[in-house]
């Protein structure tokens, strides 16, 4: 396809945006990333076979494509509930409407923070989330490294691992899942002699033992079939530096006894390989499981649990840091808008702040961020509502009576929005409405009645609506369908 084949925006010559991008798919309550190649092209689907697969009944089995080069282009493909575009708004529009644009088997040219809905589904384009920086530099605060640490016990826990980073001693990290461990942990190597060196992390949940014992040791060449070269592992890699196991209770016993020898004697032997080779390297290693309850239970080595016990140290959840929501929430925020490119960052309502501090987060400081940048990418305005967040966060916030949510919405912060009827909405506030019933109809898989009641209104409003809003109504599949 052609530059000229593409619909591309008036007086705007710039190239696409360089560096990683991702695309955000806003699945029901939840949010699917998905890595973009910096150059390629790529499906987009309900199809097994999709790069990028969406389980709703609103998207046809192959969608639409997205091609990247030196622009980024989107081409729908003709399905049946169409392909629609809403681009982003630069500080100079925001009193302009926001409007959707629909893709009727044509292309046209998106750019980073650009919405996009496949049938009822939203996503949005973004730049790639930069490693946090946890650099040390003359004098600097945790703010300013990227770490908000307010939390008496939290600041007890950088002390201590800012003393420990001086010697080479393991570290054991401890905590629920998203409570930040791998956060800490690069602190650690940050502030030690090695931060020159390189930070190597693995989650040692995330393969099979065959892969994982690979990815640690390396291998020599044709030590398995398929290994047409020899590879260095993790560990060789990280030489002078530091290694980072994460869930390392997942390791399987065969694996931890390999592990073990590494940690004796500060060598590594590849697969397939005859003789070692010797490694400078610093352990951290951090588990959402009891350790010593695993040495006894006969499912982790005791020597090995000791070996990696150097130091241990344990970050409380979110739920026990409640002081630290808020400065955790605005410095999502800055990170969002800069991802989707928007030059001021977006306002928190009190009543957000409210229903923030009161939710228990369950997934800790990740669910945290993941529900702000939910939020940013929703917000149409330039104030993060209570409309924005996942019903979870909202219900989950305080007690519901039952009879009327929406007077408990009222009651969580008496400066909340009181809710207003859909046909009281004019211009900027009908791109919100186009957000929420769209967030509304994938929140039901595509199922009208069920939506119409997640927003307070009848069935026939809804479609109404549905017409007016230029939206399509959803399809059940057919078993023939291929978009």
């Amino acid at each position: 396809m052609s530059a000229d084949d593409a619909q591309t925006r008036p007086g705007d010559d710039e190239l696409a945006p360089r560096g990683r991008l991702e695309l955000v798919v806003f699945y029901r309550e939840e949010l699917e990333i998905y890595e973009l190649p910096e150059r390629g092209e790529i499906e987009i689907g309900r199809a097994e076979s999709n790069h990028v697969r969406i389980e709703d009944a609103s998207v046809s089995r192959r969608h639409a494509r997205m091609n990247l080069d030196d622009r980024v282009t989107l081409t729908d493909l003709g399905g049946a509930n169409g392909t629609f575009l809403r681009e982003a708004r630069h500080a100079a529009e925001v009193t302009k409407t926001q409007g959707l644009r629909k893709l009727c088997a044509q292309s046209a040219e998106i750019q980073v923070g650009d919405g996009l809905v496949f049938g009822t589904v939203s996503a949005v384009l973004r730049r790639a989330r930069e490693p946090l920086d946890v650099s040390p530099s003359g004098g600097e605060s945790e703010d300013q490294r990227g770490i908000v640490v307010l939390d008496p016990a939290m600041r007890m826990i950088h002390q201590q691992a800012e003393r420990a980073a001086q010697a080479s001693i393991s570290v054991l990290l401890l905590g629920e899942t998203g409570v930040g461990k791998e956060v800490l942990a690069r602190a650690i190597h940050a502030r030690s002699r090695r931060a020159a060196g390189p930070f190597m992390a693995l989650n040692c949940a995330a393969l099979s033992e065959t892969l994982l014992e690979g990815e640690l040791f390396g291998y020599e060449r044709g030590a398995f079939t398929g290994a047409t070269h020899a590879r260095p592992g993790l560990f060789e890699a990280a030489d002078g530096g530091s290694v980072f196991l994460d869930e390392v209770g997942e390791l399987p016993l065969t694996t931890q006894v390999k592990l073990l020898r590494v940690l004796e004697e500060r060598t590594v032997l590849r697969l397939g390989a005859r003789s070692a080779r010797a490694i400078d390297v610093r352990f951290i290693s951090a588990t959402n499981r009891d350790l010593a309850a695993g040495t006894g239970a006969g499912t982790f080595r005791e020597d090995l649990f000791y070996r990696l016990n150097g130091l241990t140290l344990t970050i409380p959840p979110l739920r026990e840091r409640p002081g630290e929501i808020v400065e955790l929430a605005k410095r999502f925020v800055r990170d969002a808008c800069l991802q989707l490119e928007r030059t001021q960052p977006l306002a928190i309502d009190p009543a957000v702040t409210a229903a923030l501090k009161a939710y228990a987060f369950p997934g800790n400081v990740r669910e945290l961020r993941n529900v702000i940048e939910r939020a940013v990418v929703l917000c149409s305005g330039d104030t993060i509502l209570l409309e924005h967040l996942p019903a979870v966060v909202v219900q989950g916030a305080r007690p519901i009576p039952g009879p009327s949510a929406q007077a408990s919405h009222r009651a969580l912060d008496a400066r909340a929005p009181a809710p207003v009827s859909l046909d009281s909405f004019e211009a900027e506030v009908r791109a919100l409405e186009r957000a929420r019933i769209v967030e509304a109809l994938t929140r039901a898989a595509g199922n009208q009645t069920k939506a119409a009641q997640l927003l307070g209104i009848s069935r026939r409003t809804l479609v109404t609506k549905l017409g007016e809003l230029e939206l399509p109504r959803p399809r059940k599949p057919r078993p023939d369908d291929d978009g």
